[in-house]
């Protein structure tokens, strides 16, 4: 039996064929069936691309299951996020001090007081508190959470607001006078270079040494400090055996403080190596190991033989000078008698290796190129940086020698020898290479030496320098200029403004900072600080990031050295990768010619491996450089703490 008419559908049907331009059916009532005649539409019939509703069903269940699939990826990193820095802030617990772990934990506090604030305001908001918030003086009946949240803005008010917008205005105050004070020195650096003021040297030793009276070179000693410096330690030799100077005339020390036999052995075999080719050098290797660096030097300076030598030159282990380094300093004592300290600059071979050296590039070159630059211009004085600089040993006996007080012993004798008279000369255009730290841990400890370091000797020295003989102006510029407002007033203004006050303003509006405060005036002095290095101007915003999160650890400097705790006197050997010695063999390779390094020997023998090999090194880190560098500039602000990566000793 055939089923009974469809008449909606033949309606429905005629309608679609009438709008289509095709005349329409009749509809047969008699019949079982009805005839419908088809005609080609005058126009074409899109097809029909409706979904069915298993579909439908399908496509929602695969959107949902890429959302599950996206909330599952970011609720794990979440928590594998959180699990690392706790495991990363129990490690920094277990090996720091009880005063560093207080400050951490206060820290904590103060963000899990943010986070409250922050789920109160939202709260506030959802309620329209914001557009009219409920008042303990109102005659209105109030919730019970409508009273806590009127007693709290009562409270902020009236007791929390007044002190942050004291202690705000205290940091401006210091904000504005540190940064006229960079403006003075970037202005006295274009002075220096508008008129092109620079030291000049008495005499200049030519390039002929052999057909030189050997008397007119001084007895120079050279010391290289070290300890387990297994990457490094053959470059900085090989780098100062072949100084262009007199070799009766030069006296090289290898002062290894390495507790690792192994490391022993390969400096003595190096050392051996060199005095084969008849450099005079000497391995030393204390017993005790007191006093860090200052008591290898000190007991380097106590040797018999120190009284037969007139100058000093200091590298530390990544350090490779030119052959013509003795050359280019010494003149500069000839006919000043009154100079003790002639330092160079530092040039860095990895400046470019991850975004974490272009952004300590971006620091230290404002440091050489305009703080000392311009101290050693105007002032004779600066801080001596440790290495790659030339002493007067009369100098340092006169001032008392290398002192373990602090772990700045370069600033101490350097504050030393300004207060008994003794001027220092700055060489910006004579540059040594060395290694910046490329692992954030070991940048972060090298910082809290430096920054610990002067507040323990601002402590120990303070009277010193009022009784000195010096001027007042100069007294004025070592406690003001170099030790209150660099040292101190830096770090702490920059880890209370940014880190503490500008945070709580967000949830205090009574208490609020100028936009000029927060914006302008950081991006200007963020400006004056990358022009010395202008490549850098492309990493201005990682720069302003980077120094808002060290402030926590030069703060925690300061504080420790300033009021002796513990962690003010640790001492921990930054660690090097040998990128320098690498590199440096490369170029050794592409001038094997060079006279001076077949005078010395040195063309293939500072290293046991194959210089083709290195060839093929460095054409693979030219390769791999550009792709590591995007991925160390994408990762760099997550890592930021060092809470990705593993710490390797």
């Amino acid at each position: 039996m055939s089923p009974p008419p469809n008449y909606e559908f033949q309606e429905w049907w005629n309608k679609e064929k009438e709008r289509n331009g095709a005349p329409p059916v009749d509809k047969s009532e008699n019949n079982n069936c009805s005839a419908i005649d088809i005609h080609s539409p005058t126009t074409p019939v899109e097809k029909d691309r409706s979904r069915s509703a298993l579909q439908l069903s399908w496509v929602c269940l695969l959107k949902f299951q890429q959302v599950k699939n996206f909330l599952s990826w970011v609720t794990n990193g979440f928590f594998s996020l959180l699990r690392t820095a706790n495991r990363r802030i129990v490690s920094n617990s277990n090996s720091s001090s009880r005063n560093g772990s207080r400050l951490y934990r206060v820290i904590k506090v103060f963000m899990v007081i943010i986070i409250l604030l922050l789920l109160v305001e939202l709260l506030a908001y959802f309620k329209g508190w914001h557009f009219s918030p409920p008042s303990v003086a109102s005659d209105n009946v109030l919730g019970f959470v409508e009273i806590v949240y009127a007693t709290w803005l009562y409270i902020r008010a009236n007791y929390l607001a007044p002190p942050l917008q004291a202690l705000s205005n205290v940091c401006i105050v210091l904000f504005l006078v540190q940064s006229v004070d960079r403006i003075i020195l970037v202005f006295g650096c274009i002075w220096i270079k508008f008129r092109r003021l620079k030291p000049v040297p008495s005499m200049e030793y030519s390039g002929d040494t052999e057909n030189e009276n050997v008397e007119d070179y001084p007895m120079v000693l050279i010391q290289i400090p070290m300890c387990n410096e297994r990457e490094v330690y053959q470059q900085s030799i090989a780098s100062i055996c072949i100084q262009d100077w007199p070799r009766s005339r030069m006296l090289v020390q290898v002062l290894d403080d390495s507790d690792d036999p192994d490391v022993q052995l390969l400096i003595k075999a190096e050392v051996l190596k060199w005095k084969q080719k008849g450099v005079k050098i000497l391995y030393r290797n204390r017993l005790i190991r007191t006093g860090y660096k200052a008591g290898n030097l000190k007991s380097a300076m106590s040797c018999d033989y120190v009284n037969d030598y007139e100058f000093v030159a200091l590298f530390d282990a990544d350090f490779q000078p030119g052959p013509d380094f003795l050359k280019k300093t010494i003149p500069y004592f000839k006919g000043n008698d009154d100079v003790a300290l002639v330092q160079t600059r530092w040039a860095f071979v990895n400046k470019d290796e991850n975004l974490l050296t272009r952004l300590q590039n971006i620091n230290l070159s404002f440091h050489f190129e305009v703080e000392q630059h311009v101290n050693g211009v105007f002032i004779n004085f600066f801080g001596f940086n440790g290495t790659a600089g030339v002493w007067r040993i009369k100098a340092l006996e006169e001032c008392g020698g290398w002192m373990d007080r602090t772990t700045v012993e370069d600033m101490d004798i350097a504050v030393r020898a300004h207060l008994c008279g003794w001027k220092f000369i700055y060489l910006n255009d004579v540059k040594c290479l060395c290694e910046l730290p490329e692992c954030y841990e070991a940048y972060k400890k090298q910082q809290h030496r430096w920054h610990s370091g002067p507040m323990q000797l601002f402590r120990l020295c303070f009277f010193d320098i009022l009784r000195s003989k010096i001027s007042r102006a100069k007294k004025a510029n070592l406690i003001l200029l170099f030790f209150l407002l660099r040292k101190l007033i830096l770090p702490f203004y920059s880890f209370t403004l940014f880190c503490i006050i500008l945070p709580l303003t967000m949830f205090l509006p009574e208490a609020h900072l100028p936009a000029w405060v927060v914006c302008y005036v950081p991006g200007i002095m963020s400006i004056l600080n990358i022009l010395p290095a202008p490549r850098s101007f492309p990493f201005i915003v990682p720069f302003l990031l980077f120094e808002n999160t060290m402030s926590v650890t030069k703060f925690h400097a300061m504080i420790s050295g300033l009021f002796k705790f513990g962690s003010s006197y640790e001492w921990v050997v930054t660690k090097k990768l040998g990128r320098s010695s690498e590199g440096d063999l490369i170029a050794l390779s592409e001038n094997e010619t060079d006279p001076l390094l077949e005078t010395n020997g040195l063309g293939g023998s500072s290293s046991e491996s194959d210089i083709t090999e290195l060839n093929k090194l460095g054409a693979a880190k030219k390769f791999g450089k550009r792709k590591r560098n995007r991925l160390y500039s994408i990762t760099f602000l997550v890592v930021g703490l060092d809470l990705i990566g593993e710490q390797v000793s």
